[in-house]
C-alpha cells in the first residue's frame, strides 16, 4: 500500500463511459489516474462514427435515467451544462410499425398516451395503464435506491432487510410480458409495453418484470439527445479528467495484469508493446469476460474466468450506418419495427443464437433531432438489428497454451455473416417502405458503415460479440452478477457493462460511482462527494422546525376521511347483525305506509 505522504496511482484499462467516469471520480478523491485505450478513439461502444458531414452513433443513441446522468457531474463539482452538453428532448419517443398497416405513438406526454390506448383498448385500458405505470414507478424507485447505488458483494447482501421487504415488490420471478399482460389486454399493447427489454439484450419472455422501469422512465422522464452525438458525454468526462490530471493513452492495448510473485496483489500492467506500467489500484473497463480469460495469470480464477463464458450473454445485433441523399419525413427520431411473428423473433434470437426470418428493429435518425448529424436536406439513419451472438469466442485465449474457444472439432461452425447481412439489409428496406410509404431507399444510400457480431468482438473485444454484455436472468444479477472486486487479486476492481450493476450507460455510470467508492473504503480514503446535496430535488421538503407552513406535511385529511370510512363500515355492520339476530322484518301495510313488522319472517 502507498504511504500517506505519497500519491496513490491507479490504472484505468478501457475509455468507455465507465471507465472515464472511473478515472475522474479517482482524481477527485486525489489519485493520480492512467486511462488506457487499445482504440484509437475514447467512449467505447459510445463513440461516433463520422463520413463526409454525416454522423452516426456507433452503440447508445437515446439518453435514458438522465438523474444519474447528473449526479454523475454533480460529484465531481460541475454539470452537464456547465461542460458544454446540451440535452433535446425527443417527442413522440417512439413510433412504433406494425405489419398490418398501424401504428403506435409512445410519448412522455399523457394526452397522447391517452388518445393512443384509448384507441385500443378503451377508457378502462387507459385506466390499466396508469395502474401499470404506479407498478413500474415502484421498480424504478425502489431499484434505484436498493439496487443501482449499492454494492452486492456477497450472497448475504440480498438478506439486507431494505431490499429484502422490496424483493417481490420488483417482481424478479415474472416476466416484463406476463406483467404487462395483466394490464394490456391486446396483444398490441402487451407489444408496445415490451419491446423495451431489447435494451438488456434479452427477450420479453424471459427478462424479469423488474425491468418495465427501462419503459417506465422514458415515459415519465422522457428519451434525450445529447446535441453532437451520445459521446458528448464521453467527451465532457474526459474533459473532466484531463483537468483533474488524468493521463488517456490511446492505441495502447494491456495485455496483462501484473501481480506480486504469489499472485495475491496488483502491481501494475504489462502493454502490448511490453512496456510496464506500475500501480497500486487497477480497475478493468475492458468486457469483463474478456479480461478474466486474457488479463491474468493462468494460475489465478482460471476456472472461474471459463465459468463465464458459459454464462449466458446478451444479443449481439447487425447495425447499418446510412446516409441518405435526402430527407425521409416519414421516419421519426426513434422508430421501432416489430415481427408480426413476435415470440418467435426472440426465440430465434436468444434460444437459437440465430437471426429471425422476420425480425424486429429499431431505426435511428439522429438528423431529425440535431440537424448536426447530416449535412443540410440529408439524413443519416442508424439501423439496429438484434441478432444472437456468436457461437463461439475469438476473445478466449489464455497464456498458459491451453486451446481457444474458437478451436476444435466439437465446436459449432459459424453462421455466414456476409450472406445474413445481405438478405437482412433487404428486408429491413422492404419492411420500412411498405410500413411508412416512404418509397425506395435504397437509391438514397449515399455511403454504408456497418457492425456484426464479428466485428462488435473484433472493434471492442466484447466476448461472441455480446454487445450488452452478460444477459440480466435473475441468476446474473445483483449478488449472482460478478463482483466490481477481484476476488483473489488485492487491487483489482471492475467498472462495466457485465459486472454489477449491469448494462446501460446510466447504470454503468451508476457503477463507476458503485467501484470507485468500494476502492476508497478499502483503503481508507475519503469519498470527496460523500454527503453532497441531491442534484435533483426529488425527496420532497425536509421537515422539520424551520419547514414553512405550505410546505408542512399534513396527512390528518386523509386520516380522519379513512377513520370516517371505517366507522361508517363498522356502524353498518353492526346495525346489519343486530337486525338480523333480532327476529324482526321490515313489512308495509296496504296503504303504503311504512312499519315495523310483528317478527315473523
Amino acid at each position: 500500500m502507498a504511504s500517506k505522504d505519497k500519491k496513490r496511482t491507479s490504472i484505468v484499462v478501457g475509455a468507455g463511459v465507465g471507465g472515464v467516469a472511473s478515472a475522474a471520480r479517482l482524481a477527485k478523491a486525489g489519485y493520480s489516474v492512467t486511462v488506457l485505450e487499445k482504440n484509437s478513439f475514447t467512449g467505447g461502444r459510445c463513440s461516433l462514427i463520422n463520413h463526409e458531414g454525416y454522423r452516426f452513433d456507433q452503440g447508445p443513441s437515446l439518453l435514458l435515467l438522465p438523474k444519474l446522468f447528473k449526479e454523475t457531474f454533480h460529484d465531481l463539482n460541475t454539470s452537464l451544462e456547465a461542460e458544454g452538453v446540451q440535452l433535446l428532448k425527443c417527442e413522440p419517443n417512439y413510433n412504433l410499425w406494425f405489419g398490418d398497416g398501424e401504428s403506435f405513438e409512445l410519448s412522455s406526454d399523457t394526452s397522447v398516451m391517452k388518445r393512443e390506448i384509448e384507441k385500443w383498448e378503451g377508457k378502462v385500458g387507459f385506466e390499466r395503464y396508469l395502474q401499470w405505470l404506479g407498478e413500474a414507478h415502484r421498480h424504478y424507485e425502489i431499484s434505484a435506491r436498493e439496487v443501482l447505488h449499492k454494492n452486492f458483494t456477497s450472497i448475504f447482501n440480498l438478506l439486507r432487510p431494505s431490499f429484502l421487504v422490496q424483493l417481490f415488490a420488483l417482481h424478479p420471478f415474472e416476466s416484463i410480458y406476463s406483467r404487462a399482460a395483466k394490464y394490456f389486454w391486446t396483444e398490441r399493447l402487451r407489444r408496445v409495453f415490451t419491446f423495451g427489454s431489447m435494451y438488456m439484450g434479452m427477450s420479453p419472455f424471459d427478462a424479469p418484470g423488474t425491468y418495465s422501469l427501462l419503459q417506465y422512465t422514458e415515459l415519465a422522464e422522457g428519451i434525450w439527445y445529447p446535441v453532437g452525438g451520445f459521446h458528448a458525454v464521453v467527451a465532457a468526462l474526459v474533459q473532466i479528467c484531463e483537468r483533474l490530471g488524468v493521463k488517456i493513452r490511446l492505441n495502447t492495448p494491456v495485455s496483462s495484469v501484473l501481480t506480486t510473485p504469489d499472485g495475491r496483489k496488483v502491481t501494475g500492467v504489462q502493454l502490448a508493446s511490453g512496456e510496464q506500467l506500475n500501480a497500486d489500484v487497477v480497475i478493468i473497463n475492458a468486457d469483463l469476460v474478456y479480461a478474466y480469460n486474457n488479463l491474468f495469470p493462468t494460475s489465478t480464477s482460471h476456472s472461474y474466468a471459463k465459468s463465464l463464458q458459459k454464462r449466458a450473454g446478451s444479443c449481439s445485433s447487425i447495425s447499418f450506418y446510412w446516409a441518405l441523399s435526402k430527407k425521409i419525413p416519414e421516419l421519426n427520431t426513434h422508430n421501432i419495427f416489430l415481427a408480426d411473428e413476435y415470440r418467435e423473433s426472440f426465440d430465434s434470437i436468444f434460444d437459437r443464437q440465430s437471426i429471425p426470418a422476420e425480425p424486429s428493429f429499431y431505426v435511428n435518425v439522429p438528423s431529425r433531432i440535431d440537424p448536426t448529424a447530416a449535412p443540410k436536406g440529408k439524413d443519416s439513419i442508424v439501423v439496429l438489428v438484434p441478432v444472437g451472438h456468436l457461437l463461439n469466442s475469438a476473445t478466449a485465449s489464455h497464456p498458459d497454451g491451453d486451446a481457444t474457444a474458437t478451436s476444435g472439432s466439437s465446436l459449432k461452425p459459424e453462421q455466414d455473416w456476409t450472406t445474413l447481412v445481405t438478405s437482412t439489409r433487404q428486408k429491413i428496406l422492404s419492411t420500412v417502405e411498405s410500413r411508412t410509404g416512404c418509397g425506395p431507399l435504397s437509391p438514397l444510400i449515399v455511403h454504408e458503415e456497418l457492425n456484426t457480431p464479428t466485428t462488435w468482438e473484433s472493434t471492442f473485444n466484447l466476448d461472441k460479440g455480446s454487445i450488452l454484455g452478460l444477459s440480466h436472468s435473475f441468476f446474473n444479477v445483483l449478488a449472482f452478477r460478478p463482483k466490481t472486486k477481484h476476488p483473489e487479486i488485492e487491487g483489482v476492481y471492475f467498472v462495466g457493462a457485465s459486472t454489477h450493476p449491469g448494462t446501460g450507460v446510466p447504470i454503468v455510470l451508476a457503477g463507476a460511482k458503485i467501484t470507485v467508492e468500494q476502492v476508497l473504503g478499502d483503503r481508507g480514503d475519503v469519498v470527496p462527494w460523500k454527503g453532497k446535496e441531491d442534484v435533483v430535488r426529488d425527496q420532497g421538503v425536509r421537515q422539520g422546525k424551520g419547514t414553512r407552513e405550505l410546505d408542512r406535511v399534513v396527512r390528518r385529511g386523509a386520516l380522519l376521511s379513512d377513520v370516517g370510512i371505517w366507522l361508517l363500515a363498522i356502524v353498518v355492520l353492526v346495525g346489519t347483525l343486530a337486525y338480523l339476530n333480532s327476529g324482526l322484518v321490515v313489512g308495509w301495510d296496504p296503504e303504503g305506509k311504512r312499519g315495523w313488522g310483528s317478527g315473523r319472517v
